[in-house]
């Protein structure tokens, strides 16, 4: 039997058995071992199904209600080593989706099922577009920049659906989606412009993520984009961005507390404006404040009388005022790293403390092996971002150790003369517990990593100093102290020790009760180090309904911001059209 044949019987299989109501039925078609990851389209939630019972389980719940049909192939299906691979495209009783299934033997060991739009409510583009203006005689016809007028009046003289709070690329991109489907929604800022959060980083900042990896919803970067943005051309774009996408966004405004009534379905959220106290009710509020929340800084005895400076790492400007000074840097990972160089290159004499193990990564090492499918090899081959963020989405995090484990060894192997020459100066190595590296270190703890951009050579040449392996006691008036009894001479200290999960915010801007009753963001309980069990699948409370209603988080890296602002820009358009939303194994209220 051909790939395409075994592929299209076993769509038809599974579109009937849904079609019948028979979920035991169609959970035969799957392996005992198998995964279906679900975005939004059979569960208004994100979540993955593990086994055959969990499988008929969701589809005895949803599947009569979801009537899904018109479940057809798309593309040709590939022959694998394992069986055979295909796309597909299916409608449900509210939207359109794709999906990714894998067979061996006949039966599914992954599928992949996302909801892509609902109908109805599509975005008006390409043969859609609206035309613009009004062509005849109008009188007092309203122009561009009437409507323009009007729209910033949202938060004023009416209450946005949504408030996003974070102008960066979550806000920025989720606030796009939401605009181009029609939900009202207003971004706040503390910042002056769009685009600071960036600007005002260390000098030196360069992402280290490649121009592939890192496109906004709608306006990909050019051609002539350089490989890695540096930090303050990334804020320029966010800024040109927020201005192209019309987005209704408040800038030099600050969030100060929010509170949800539950008998009315919506917040109170006081915002400082232009010194001016404003109140809004949204009826949902999106945390868009990164993937990470408050900086992490360590309270040390002796810090009130260092006569040095310190700072957290999200403060550091550049090394510019400490050539010739004494430069310790707490921490080792990208931020530890890139400061670290950057005050090696205005002549400061740096000293590195490593407290536990680092990944670490050659730059051109994980864009060859770590992101193939975000390359101009695969935009050649007709793989853009969005057609990347699926096939990586189809499969699920339970299947990405015995598939990151020899690409890891592969790495290794080739660049076993830089990981022993970080190794000959002390540096303490680590790629992950289970010898899975960096694609799953960070959706685990988001930390623990550098990807390496030059600052290792300078270590293991030790033109950086190290310490490794040793604890911080405290600080006298011009030094740092280790537990081992050393010192280190010190006139400035930068503490690159990270930053708090980021329901944090959610405990400053609503509360702590809140906070805790969400619970954690981020890592999906691999029970690794700083990822507690139990095993959940999907990554903590994001991109998708929490324990508190109406409370949404969205961030991640410009990559995870991108794809998963579609899905929570949907969930958010059904209960703006009042589309029923029955929340399959969502969090505990």
């Amino acid at each position: 039997m051909n790939a395409e044949t075994e592929a299209t019987r076993w769509l038809a299989a599974f579109a009937a058995h849904l079609a019948d109501a028979g979920p035991e039925a169609a959970a035969e078609l799957f392996l005992e071992e198998s995964y279906w990851r679900d975005f939004v389209a059979f569960t208004w939630n994100i979540v993955t199904l593990e086994g055959r019972a969990a499988i008929a389980a969701m589809l005895r719940a949803r599947g009569r209600a979801v009537a899904s049909t018109r479940w057809q192939l798309d593309g040709s299906p590939e022959a694998t080593e394992a069986g055979v691979a295909f796309w597909f495209t299916f409608e449900t009783a509210v939207g359109r989706g794709c999906g990714h299934a894998r067979l061996k033997d006949g039966r599914c060991w992954t599928l992949l099922t996302a909801l892509r739009e609902l109908t109805g409510f599509e975005e008006k583009c390409r043969e859609t577009r609206p035309l613009g203006t009004a062509h005849g005689v109008v009188r007092n016809r309203t122009t561009w920049a009437d409507q323009r007028a009007a729209d910033a009046r949202l938060g004023l003289d009416r209450q946005p659906y949504v408030l996003i709070v974070g102008g960066g690329q979550g806000g920025l991109g989720l606030g796009a989606r939401l605009k181009q489907i029609g939900v009202p929604t207003l971004i706040v800022d503390r910042h002056a412009r769009a685009g600071d959060a960036w600007r005002r980083r260390y000098r030196s900042l360069c992402l280290h993520d490649p121009v592939w990896y890192d496109h906004m919803p709608y306006l990909p970067f050019p051609d002539h984009w350089p490989v890695f943005t540096p930090k303050d051309k990334m804020g320029d774009w966010l800024e040109a961005y927020s201005t192209i996408m019309e987005l209704d966004l408040w800038t030099g405004t600050a969030c100060r507390a929010a509170a949800y009534d539950e008998g009315r379905g919506e917040w109170t959220v006081s915002v400082e404006r232009a010194g001016e106290t404003i109140t809004l009710r949204p009826q949902h509020l999106v945390l868009a404040t990164g993937m990470s929340g408050k900086p992490q800084l360590p309270r040390l005895p002796g810090q009130d009388a260092f006569r040095g400076v310190q700072c957290h790492s999200s403060d550091y400007p550049d090394g510019r005022a400490f050539a010739g000074k004494r430069c310790v840097v707490i921490g080792a990972n990208n931020s530890a790293h890139d400061i670290a160089a950057d005050l090696w290159e205005h002549g400061a004499e740096v000293t590195m403390v490593q407290r536990s193990p680092t990944l670490v990564v050659r730059s051109e090492t994980v864009q060859r092996l770590g992101w193939a499918l975000y390359s101009e090899a695969a935009n050649r081959a007709g793989i853009d971002a969005d057609k990347a963020d699926l096939i990586a989405a189809s499969t699920p995090y339970a299947l990405l150790p015995q598939l990151l484990k020899p690409v890891v060894a592969q790495m290794k192997q080739e660049d076993a003369a830089f990981y022993e020459a970080l190794r000959a100066v002390g540096f303490q190595l680590t790629f992950g517990e289970d010898e899975t590296g960096l694609s799953l270190m960070y959706p685990r703890r988001g930390s623990g990593y550098y990807i390496d951009v030059g600052a290792s050579e300078l270590i293991a040449t030790r033109q950086i100093a190290l310490r490794s392996g040793v604890g911080i006691a405290g600080l006298s008036e011009d030094a740092v102290l280790l537990d081992d009894g050393s010192s280190l001479p010190a006139d400035l200290v930068v503490y690159a020790t990270g930053y708090g999960s980021m329901t944090g915010w959610a405990a400053e801007l609503i509360s702590q009760a809140v906070a805790d009753k969400v619970g954690p963001c981020w890592g999906m309980g691999s029970g690794t180090a700083r990822d507690p069990g139990p095993w959940l699948g999907e990554l903590r409370n994001m991109w998708k309904p929490t324990a508190q209603a109406g409370l949404w988080f969205h961030g991640g890296n410009l990559a995870q911001s991108r794809h998963y602002s579609r899905y929570v820009a949907i969930q958010l358009k059904a209960r703006f059209e009042r589309i029923a939303t029955p929340v399959y194994a969502g969090p505990a209220a």
